[in-house]
């Protein structure tokens, strides 16, 4: 099951799609796929300048969104080992998309992140949230550090618009990248409250803010937050009834980790302005996430797919 595909009428686009074997890349052509809009994915990576100049000169898109990236594997530690491979595919090579796109009067997505930012004295958890003017305050992770340098440059260059996603989660509680799998196979988990991104939500409004020709900054997360305990207990639930964990400090975290780990709220006012229909972060789990867990594990015994 993809993310769910919303009433719009997108068919007169024609999309490029960067990251064809990451996770959201893959989510957004099937996602394109089934709301009819014609699409292909780009065959090159991001470094590859000349070639992907030609294949958007060949192609013709309306619309690009880039979902590639490094990230690290298993998670953004390795990073900390790789910094020169992360500056050249984080930074050069999205700001040359950018670039490319903006001369070639194409509008782009970029799919960023929000872990660019973490809870201060001026931003408390359970205060004020941060929001698209705010400026990042996280660099404790060379991911997140490479992530704001090129959230201020994509700032000057016209015709793109930002995603901040932030942990982002699916219905599929066995995909590797998805925030819940993830938490739920950790020895020890920390308990803070956090925005996150309920994919099956989110990412057709992704579609639709590029068909309306939206620009900027937007932070691409449910409204509200959402503690790790909170989601394991809806796990607990729904999906394993014998499931159980235990929770440690920040502190304790840091000892285990090469690089920090960004912990923030994020204001979604201006995504709520444009979709007033978004569920917040607790009503999109349940709704996305878990409420189609019996169904899919018996769709699943039964060997046939949970729904289109």
């Amino acid at each position: 099951m993809g993310p769910t595909a919303p009433k719009w009428e997108c068919s007169a686009m024609r999309g490029r799609i960067f990251g064809k074997s990451g996770w959201i890349g893959g989510l957004l052509g099937e996602l394109c796929k089934a709301k009819g809009i014609s699409y292909q994915y780009s065959a090159h990576r991001l470094e590859m300048r000349e070639s992907i100049s030609a294949e958007i000169d060949s192609f013709k898109p309306t619309h690009v969104f880039n979902a590639a990236g490094l990230t690290g594997r298993p998670n953004v530690d390795w990073c900390e080992s790789h910094k020169q491979d992360v500056v050249r595919v984080n930074v050069m090579a999205t700001l040359s998309l950018a670039d490319l796109c903006s001369l070639k009067g194409v509008h782009m997505t970029n799919f960023a992140t929000g872990c660019i930012f973490e809870y201060d004295d001026e931003h408390p958890m359970g205060g004020k949230r941060f929001t698209e003017d705010d400026h990042a305050n996280f660099h404790k992770s060379f991911y997140s550090h490479t992530k704001a340098i090129v959230e201020e440059l994509l700032r000057e260059i016209p015709g793109i618009l930002t995603l901040r996603v932030r942990m982002p989660i699916c219905e599929d509680l066995q995909h590797p990248r998805n925030f819940i799998f993830k938490i739920s196979k950790y020895a020890k988990v920390v308990d803070v409250p956090n925005s996150m991104t309920v994919l099956n939500e989110m990412l057709p409004y992704a579609v639709e803010m590029a068909r309306r020709g939206l620009i900027g900054i937007y932070n691409f997360t449910n409204p509200g937050v959402v503690s790790h305990n909170e989601i394991l207990q809806m796990y607990k639930e729904y999906y394993n009834q014998d499931f159980t964990w235990e929770n440690f400090s920040l502190e304790e975290q840091a000892k285990i980790l090469k690089a920090g780990r960004s912990n923030n709220g994020l204001d979604t006012t201006k995504m709520e302005n444009e979709f007033p229909e978004m569920l917040d972060i607790h009503k999109s789990l349940l709704k996305y996430v878990f409420e189609p867990q019996p169904a899919m594990k018996a769709a699943k015994a039964n060997g046939a797919p949970a729904s289109p």
